[in-house]
């Protein structure tokens, strides 16, 4: 892994560890001041007071544990870098008390910031668990 690489497998970490954490102050500073947050079947989240609305929602309505598995991560420039995820594990929905499990494809744009660090630029996900009938 070069050094690009290792830095945004670093980022994808802290990620996961705060979403386990339901910590939007944790998932904050691992966004771009332009990032953006698609998740799917809700409008994007762009710019970071929409981020952290989005996220303040999640958090509200369920709590995730799961584990990221990096599939690839490819630069593809000094400051362009994309990372293609899957994760597993469960969701507590704080409504109804339910647990399900959890399953997504992750694709991860990041881009290197003016501080030399890689944040989150895009990150947009989908399921993988089958369609309930």
């Amino acid at each position: 892994m070069t050094a690009n690489e290792k830095a945004v497998a670093g980022v994808l970490s802290a990620y996961n560890q705060a979403l386990n954490a339901s910590d939007t102050d944790a998932v904050m500073p691992l966004y771009a001041e332009g990032g953006v947050f698609m998740p799917p079947y809700n409008s994007s989240a762009a710019g970071l007071a929409a981020v952290r609305k989005a996220y303040d929602a999640v958090f509200v309505a369920i709590k995730l544990t799961v584990k990221f598995n990096i599939v690839e991560i490819v630069e593809m420039s000094p400051e362009w870098v994309f990372a293609r995820t899957n994760s597993a594990g469960t969701t507590l929905n704080h409504a109804t008390g339910a647990t399900s499990k959890e399953g997504n494809q992750e694709l991860f744009i990041f881009h290197k910031e003016k501080d030399g660090k890689f944040k989150i630029a895009r990150y947009s996900f989908s399921t993988t668990n089958p369609q309930k009938s």
